[in-house]
Protein backbone atom coordinates (compact mmCIF):
# COMPACT_ATOMS: atom_id res chain seq x y z
CA UNK A 1 0.00 0.00 0.00
CA UNK A 2 1.10 3.57 -0.76
CA UNK A 3 1.00 6.19 1.94
CA UNK A 4 -1.21 9.17 1.59
CA UNK A 5 0.00 12.51 2.01
CA UNK A 6 -1.24 15.63 3.19
CA UNK A 7 0.00 18.78 1.18
CA UNK A 8 -1.29 21.99 0.87
CA UNK A 9 -0.88 24.42 -2.26
CA UNK A 10 -1.52 28.15 -2.97
CA UNK A 11 -3.91 28.88 -5.57
CA UNK A 12 -4.60 32.66 -6.09
CA UNK A 13 -3.83 32.94 -2.27
CA UNK A 14 -6.51 30.42 -0.97
CA UNK A 15 -4.25 27.52 0.90
CA UNK A 16 -6.07 24.27 -1.11
CA UNK A 17 -5.61 20.81 1.17
CA UNK A 18 -5.33 17.98 -0.52
CA UNK A 19 -4.41 14.38 -0.37
CA UNK A 20 -2.07 12.77 -2.87
CA UNK A 21 -1.45 8.63 -2.94
CA UNK A 22 0.22 6.47 -5.09
CA UNK A 23 3.31 6.34 -7.55
CA UNK A 24 4.38 9.67 -9.69
CA UNK A 25 4.21 8.64 -13.49
CA UNK A 26 1.34 6.58 -12.95
CA UNK A 27 -2.50 7.60 -14.24
CA UNK A 28 -3.89 9.90 -12.67
CA UNK A 29 -7.28 9.73 -10.73
CA UNK A 30 -8.38 13.66 -9.62
CA UNK A 31 -11.43 13.17 -6.85
CA UNK A 32 -13.86 16.01 -6.86
CA UNK A 33 -15.92 15.36 -3.70
CA UNK A 34 -19.25 16.80 -2.50
CA UNK A 35 -21.68 18.73 -0.39
CA UNK A 36 -21.02 19.54 2.98
CA UNK A 37 -17.89 17.13 2.95
CA UNK A 38 -14.03 17.01 1.86
CA UNK A 39 -11.47 14.99 0.46
CA UNK A 40 -12.10 12.73 4.05
CA UNK A 41 -15.20 11.32 1.75
CA UNK A 42 -12.25 9.43 -0.65
CA UNK A 43 -9.96 7.73 2.40
CA UNK A 44 -10.79 4.30 1.85
CA UNK A 45 -10.88 4.47 -1.83
CA UNK A 46 -7.50 6.61 -2.40
CA UNK A 47 -6.10 3.61 -0.22
CA UNK A 48 -7.94 0.97 -2.32
CA UNK A 49 -6.58 3.26 -5.83
CA UNK A 50 -3.31 4.23 -5.05
CA UNK A 51 -1.24 0.51 -5.55
CA UNK A 52 -1.85 1.33 -9.42
CA UNK A 53 -2.86 4.96 -9.71
CA UNK A 54 -1.81 8.62 -8.80
CA UNK A 55 -4.58 9.83 -6.83
CA UNK A 56 -5.50 13.64 -5.85
CA UNK A 57 -7.97 14.54 -3.55
CA UNK A 58 -8.42 18.11 -3.39
CA UNK A 59 -10.51 20.10 -0.57
CA UNK A 60 -12.67 23.27 -2.18
CA UNK A 61 -12.14 27.04 -0.81
CA UNK A 62 -14.22 26.57 2.39
CA UNK A 63 -14.43 22.73 2.47
CA UNK A 64 -12.35 20.69 4.81
CA UNK A 65 -8.40 21.71 5.66
CA UNK A 66 -8.43 24.54 2.59
CA UNK A 67 -8.77 28.17 3.32
CA UNK A 68 -12.14 29.53 3.95
CA UNK A 69 -12.15 33.01 2.67
CA UNK A 70 -13.96 35.73 4.06
CA UNK A 71 -17.27 36.08 1.50
CA UNK A 72 -16.66 39.56 1.22
CA UNK A 73 -13.05 38.48 -0.86
CA UNK A 74 -14.18 35.65 -2.38
CA UNK A 75 -18.02 34.13 -3.99
CA UNK A 76 -18.76 30.94 -2.77
CA UNK A 77 -20.37 29.79 -6.75
CA UNK A 78 -19.54 26.58 -8.68
CA UNK A 79 -17.61 28.57 -11.43
CA UNK A 80 -15.13 29.81 -8.96
CA UNK A 81 -14.75 26.54 -6.85
CA UNK A 82 -14.14 25.26 -10.96
CA UNK A 83 -12.30 27.74 -11.57
CA UNK A 84 -10.19 27.32 -8.31
CA UNK A 85 -9.97 23.49 -8.81
CA UNK A 86 -8.59 23.87 -13.01
CA UNK A 87 -6.01 26.00 -11.21
CA UNK A 88 -5.21 23.20 -8.82
CA UNK A 89 -4.87 20.71 -11.47
CA UNK A 90 -2.24 23.11 -13.32
CA UNK A 91 -0.23 24.21 -10.08
CA UNK A 92 0.49 19.89 -9.09
CA UNK A 93 1.50 19.17 -12.65
CA UNK A 94 -1.73 16.86 -14.10
CA UNK A 95 -1.65 16.48 -17.17
CA UNK A 96 -4.13 13.92 -17.97
CA UNK A 97 -6.45 12.20 -15.63
CA UNK A 98 -9.31 10.25 -15.23
CA UNK A 99 -12.01 12.42 -13.18
CA UNK A 100 -14.09 10.78 -10.70
CA UNK A 101 -17.55 13.34 -9.27
CA UNK A 102 -19.71 12.65 -6.69
CA UNK A 103 -22.52 15.30 -5.72
CA UNK A 104 -21.05 19.15 -5.92
CA UNK A 105 -17.92 17.64 -7.94
CA UNK A 106 -19.98 16.94 -10.62
CA UNK A 107 -20.83 19.87 -11.69
CA UNK A 108 -17.32 21.69 -10.17
CA UNK A 109 -15.45 18.38 -12.33
CA UNK A 110 -17.85 19.52 -15.56
CA UNK A 111 -16.38 22.67 -15.09
CA UNK A 112 -12.55 21.46 -14.93
CA UNK A 113 -13.34 19.12 -17.71
CA UNK A 114 -14.86 21.87 -20.06
CA UNK A 115 -11.78 24.45 -19.34
CA UNK A 116 -9.06 21.24 -20.04
CA UNK A 117 -10.36 19.83 -23.19
CA UNK A 118 -9.09 16.22 -24.30
CA UNK A 119 -7.14 15.91 -20.87
CA UNK A 120 -9.84 14.03 -19.43
CA UNK A 121 -9.40 10.18 -20.34
CA UNK A 122 -12.13 8.67 -18.61
CA UNK A 123 -15.30 9.50 -16.18
CA UNK A 124 -16.17 8.04 -12.72
CA UNK A 125 -19.02 9.05 -11.60
CA UNK A 126 -20.84 8.18 -8.15
CA UNK A 127 -24.42 10.31 -7.32
CA UNK A 128 -24.33 12.73 -9.49
CA UNK A 129 -26.60 13.92 -12.66
CA UNK A 130 -25.93 14.81 -16.09
CA UNK A 131 -29.68 15.17 -17.12
CA UNK A 132 -31.33 17.29 -13.98
CA UNK A 133 -34.33 15.62 -12.50
CA UNK A 134 -36.69 16.44 -9.75
CA UNK A 135 -36.00 15.53 -5.89
CA UNK A 136 -38.37 16.19 -3.18
CA UNK A 137 -34.84 16.37 -1.09
CA UNK A 138 -34.20 19.73 -2.93
CA UNK A 139 -37.78 21.27 -1.76
CA UNK A 140 -37.35 23.70 0.66
CA UNK A 141 -34.86 25.03 -1.79
CA UNK A 142 -37.23 25.98 -4.07
CA UNK A 143 -38.67 29.17 -2.80
CA UNK A 144 -35.31 30.34 -1.55
CA UNK A 145 -33.98 29.63 -5.66
CA UNK A 146 -37.32 31.51 -6.88
CA UNK A 147 -37.13 34.92 -4.62
CA UNK A 148 -33.28 34.80 -2.90
CA UNK A 149 -34.93 36.62 0.30
CA UNK A 150 -32.83 37.27 3.44
CA UNK A 151 -36.40 34.67 5.08
CA UNK A 152 -36.20 32.29 2.07
CA UNK A 153 -32.66 32.07 2.79
CA UNK A 154 -32.79 31.80 6.60
CA UNK A 155 -35.62 28.74 5.96
CA UNK A 156 -33.49 27.01 3.66
CA UNK A 157 -30.53 27.18 6.33
CA UNK A 158 -32.98 25.95 9.04
CA UNK A 159 -33.59 23.01 7.20
CA UNK A 160 -30.18 21.90 5.70
CA UNK A 161 -27.90 23.03 7.90
CA UNK A 162 -28.84 20.39 10.33
CA UNK A 163 -27.53 17.29 11.68
CA UNK A 164 -30.59 15.27 10.80
CA UNK A 165 -29.85 16.07 6.76
CA UNK A 166 -26.71 15.41 6.81
CA UNK A 167 -26.65 12.19 8.34
CA UNK A 168 -29.67 11.22 6.42
CA UNK A 169 -27.48 11.85 3.30
CA UNK A 170 -25.29 9.06 4.44
CA UNK A 171 -27.99 6.53 5.39
CA UNK A 172 -30.90 6.97 3.41
CA UNK A 173 -31.30 4.24 1.18
CA UNK A 174 -28.39 1.72 2.92
CA UNK A 175 -29.49 -1.39 3.60
CA UNK A 176 -27.32 -2.01 6.42
CA UNK A 177 -26.66 1.28 8.66
CA UNK A 178 -24.09 -0.76 10.42
CA UNK A 179 -21.43 -0.23 8.01
CA UNK A 180 -21.63 3.62 7.66
CA UNK A 181 -18.95 5.39 10.22
CA UNK A 182 -20.98 7.45 12.45
CA UNK A 183 -17.71 9.84 12.43
CA UNK A 184 -18.20 10.65 8.70
CA UNK A 185 -21.46 12.53 9.01
CA UNK A 186 -20.77 13.87 12.71
CA UNK A 187 -17.33 15.36 10.65
CA UNK A 188 -19.15 17.00 8.15
CA UNK A 189 -21.72 18.78 10.50
CA UNK A 190 -19.13 19.56 12.90
CA UNK A 191 -17.16 21.51 10.12
CA UNK A 192 -20.64 23.65 9.02
CA UNK A 193 -20.32 24.83 12.63
CA UNK A 194 -17.37 26.97 11.35
CA UNK A 195 -17.66 30.76 11.63
CA UNK A 196 -19.26 31.26 8.10
CA UNK A 197 -19.27 27.76 7.13
CA UNK A 198 -22.95 27.72 6.68
CA UNK A 199 -23.04 30.93 5.16
CA UNK A 200 -20.75 29.19 2.45
CA UNK A 201 -23.18 26.15 2.38
CA UNK A 202 -26.00 28.17 1.76
CA UNK A 203 -24.30 30.53 -1.18
CA UNK A 204 -23.26 27.43 -3.16
CA UNK A 205 -26.84 25.43 -2.39
CA UNK A 206 -28.25 28.89 -3.99
CA UNK A 207 -26.22 28.66 -6.88
CA UNK A 208 -27.27 25.17 -8.19
CA UNK A 209 -30.18 27.40 -10.09
CA UNK A 210 -27.36 28.39 -12.31
CA UNK A 211 -26.23 25.06 -13.11
CA UNK A 212 -28.29 24.76 -16.76
CA UNK A 213 -25.61 25.91 -18.77
CA UNK A 214 -22.67 23.99 -18.08
CA UNK A 215 -24.92 20.79 -17.82
CA UNK A 216 -25.63 21.90 -21.39
CA UNK A 217 -22.09 22.27 -22.27
CA UNK A 218 -21.10 18.88 -20.04
CA UNK A 219 -23.77 16.91 -22.61
CA UNK A 220 -22.66 18.74 -25.55
CA UNK A 221 -18.73 17.70 -24.82
CA UNK A 222 -19.52 14.21 -23.66
CA UNK A 223 -21.59 13.43 -26.33
CA UNK A 224 -19.00 14.47 -29.02
CA UNK A 225 -15.93 13.25 -27.44
CA UNK A 226 -17.82 10.11 -25.90
CA UNK A 227 -15.22 9.52 -22.93
CA UNK A 228 -15.04 5.99 -21.22
CA UNK A 229 -17.60 6.27 -18.73
CA UNK A 230 -18.31 4.16 -15.40
CA UNK A 231 -21.53 5.09 -13.35
CA UNK A 232 -20.74 3.44 -9.90
CA UNK A 233 -23.84 5.38 -7.83
CA UNK A 234 -25.72 3.84 -5.04
CA UNK A 235 -29.15 2.97 -6.69
CA UNK A 236 -31.36 4.10 -3.78
CA UNK A 237 -30.30 7.92 -3.80
CA UNK A 238 -32.97 10.48 -2.54
CA UNK A 239 -30.95 12.94 -4.59
CA UNK A 240 -30.30 11.52 -7.58
CA UNK A 241 -32.04 7.78 -7.86
CA UNK A 242 -30.72 4.83 -9.90
CA UNK A 243 -33.20 5.54 -13.07
CA UNK A 244 -31.13 9.16 -13.30
CA UNK A 245 -28.40 7.90 -13.15
CA UNK A 246 -29.13 5.35 -16.05
CA UNK A 247 -29.62 8.61 -18.22
CA UNK A 248 -26.37 9.07 -18.87
CA UNK A 249 -26.24 6.78 -22.02
CA UNK A 250 -28.61 9.09 -23.38
CA UNK A 251 -25.33 11.58 -23.53
CA UNK A 252 -22.73 8.37 -23.83
CA UNK A 253 -24.07 5.34 -24.80
CA UNK A 254 -21.10 3.40 -24.26
CA UNK A 255 -21.24 4.38 -20.79
CA UNK A 256 -21.41 1.41 -18.53
CA UNK A 257 -23.72 1.08 -15.45
CA UNK A 258 -22.81 -0.48 -12.28
CA UNK A 259 -24.93 0.72 -9.93
CA UNK A 260 -24.64 -0.34 -6.28
CA UNK A 261 -27.27 -1.33 -3.71
CA UNK A 262 -26.65 2.00 -1.34
CA UNK A 263 -27.44 5.55 -1.22
CA UNK A 264 -26.15 9.43 -2.17
CA UNK A 265 -23.03 8.44 -0.43
CA UNK A 266 -22.27 5.31 -1.59
CA UNK A 267 -18.43 5.11 -0.89
CA UNK A 268 -19.49 5.08 2.92
CA UNK A 269 -20.40 1.54 3.01
CA UNK A 270 -19.58 0.46 -0.79
CA UNK A 271 -15.89 1.73 -1.11
CA UNK A 272 -14.36 -1.72 -2.26
CA UNK A 273 -17.24 -2.55 -4.29
CA UNK A 274 -16.61 0.50 -6.15
CA UNK A 275 -12.78 0.28 -6.25
CA UNK A 276 -13.37 -3.24 -7.51
CA UNK A 277 -15.21 -2.00 -9.97
CA UNK A 278 -12.85 0.84 -11.14
CA UNK A 279 -10.22 -1.32 -11.33
CA UNK A 280 -11.90 -3.89 -13.79
CA UNK A 281 -12.93 -0.57 -15.85
CA UNK A 282 -9.44 1.52 -15.93
CA UNK A 283 -8.00 -1.66 -16.59
CA UNK A 284 -9.36 -2.25 -19.70
CA UNK A 285 -9.86 1.43 -20.96
CA UNK A 286 -6.47 3.40 -19.71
Amino acid sequence: MNQTHYRTIDVDGVSIFYREAGTPGAPVILMLHGWPSSSAMFRDLIREMSATYHVFAPDYPGFGNSDAPDRARFRYTFDALGDVMSKFVDKVGIREFVLYETDFGGVVGHRVMLKAPHRMKALVVQNNPLIPGESPWFGPLVPYWKDGTAESRAKAGQHYLTLDVVRDLYLTGVRDPSLVDPEQWQADYFWMQRPGAGETSLDLLYDIRTNGPTFKAAQDYLRSQKPPTLVVSGKNDILFPGDNQQRYREIVPNAEIRLTDSGHCALADKSEEIATRMQDFLGRVL
